[in-house]
């Protein structure tokens, strides 16, 4: 993830689905600089850890969930 939108997530006043190493997080803070974010896991706000932004997720709203669907035009 990169700065900016890790910056954007956490002013954001609404949730925005973001996961580190597969678990939901809240970013904290935003260090640009040291491209870090301070994160803790939802279920554990106390349990607050510096991470690399490279390892914050962010799924893609075009994610594939594993239906596919067909469009059949005739005309």
């Amino acid at each position: 993830m990169n700065a900016q939108r890790a910056q954007e997530i956490a002013e954001s006043a609404t949730m925005v689905n973001v996961t580190y190493d597969g678990n939901p997080i809240y970013i904290q803070h935003v260090d640009a600089e040291n491209e870090t974010a301070r994160i803790y896991p939802l279920d554990q706000p106390n349990q607050e850890i510096t991470v690399s932004l490279n390892s914050l997720i962010e799924p893609s709203p075009f994610q594939s969930d594993g239906i596919h669907m067909v469009c059949d035009r005739r005309d």
